[in-house]
């Protein structure tokens, strides 16, 4: 299929050229994703605002995010990532398991596990088969200066449901890293929370100098748990992989769950495992291949 682009008002008399950019789209549990081939080089110079038009879900493909495929000097492959809002993230851990499968049904590999470079660190994707990956995700970050937040000190350790307020709501916030930001707060329903107020004013707040995802997530028992997420630069999304490796981490922390727990996101769910503290997080979830286009680019 072909996406054109709109010229938009201002765009002056006469005919414009456009490119032809070939894509993919995949998603993991819903997180849906744009994938581009950069292995031969960038076939885009401004890719914030590229981002921003390619992710659009009425003018361009439409997608959580722009999973860029870069070669890599200290691992097999490199994954770029940006938001809908041109912005740049450290990790997508749904779109490393569809990065994963897109590099498999395009030829690029065929082995069963791969190491990805991103801003986050080196994750490595394993091929369980009917379309599931495990990914080794990096250690979980915790003091507040990993965060970053300004919600606790260092020599104080983590930030495990501290007192917050945000709308006028006293909330509890556990925060970690996994690369990228994540405030946990731990409610009893999930659907009765106002995900589109509260998101927003807690990934923008002055707390978090860099903006942080959210999560906001039931215990129903030791092992299940279930998770809204805010995404920080796209929105609520139907699933956050990193989020749900946050969400495990924090359960650990604040003695709510088990090291091994299952996480049910809008899109489908996850199974999470933190074996011991200072480890990596391990994700196992499934991956699919929606479609080939070529996307007509100004």
């Amino acid at each position: 299929m072909s996406v054109a682009s709109d010229p938009g008002p201002d765009a002056g008399p006469g005919p414009r050229t456009r490119r032809k950019l070939p894509f993919a789209k995949l998603h993991g549990a819903g997180n849906d994703v744009v994938v581009i081939d950069c292995l031969d080089g960038d076939p885009v110079s401004d890719w914030e605002s590229f981002a921003r038009f390619a992710l659009d879900r009425r003018r361009g493909v439409g997608g959580d995010q722009l999973l860029l495929l870069q070669p890599s000097k200290t691992a097999d492959f490199a994954m770029g990532i940006r938001n809908p809002d041109g912005s740049t993230a450290e990790m997508c851990a749904n779109g490393i398991r569809a990065f994963y499968k897109y590099l498999r049904a395009r030829g690029h590999t065929e082995r069963d596990e791969v190491s990805v470079e991103t801003l986050a660190g080196i994750v490595v994707p394993r091929w369980l088969g009917d379309d599931l990956i495990e990914v080794e995700m990096t250690p979980p970050k915790l003091l507040p200066s990993e965060i970053p937040t300004t919600l606790g000190e260092d020599d104080a350790g983590p930030v495990i449901e501290v007192p917050f307020e945000a709308c006028g709501r006293s909330l509890r916030v556990t925060t970690v890293s996994m690369g990228n930001p994540h405030c946990v707060i731990f409610v009893d329903d999930p659907e009765a929370v106002p995900v589109g107020e509260l998101g927003p004013a807690i990934e923008h707040h002055p707390a978090f100098p860099r903006r942080t995802n959210v999560e906001f997530v039931a215990v129903h028992s030791r092992k299940q748990l279930e998770q809204r997420t805010w995404e920080r630069g796209t929105g609520e999304t139907l699933a956050c992989g990193s989020g749900a490796c946050a969400t495990a981490v924090a359960g650990v922390l604040a003695g709510r769950s088990d090291r091994e727990v299952s996480i049910r996101l809008r899109g489908g769910s996850l199974k999470l495992r933190w074996p011991e503290d200072g480890g990596p997080v391990w994700m196992t979830g499934p991956a699919a291949y929606v479609f080939d286009g070529e996307l007509l680019y100004p």
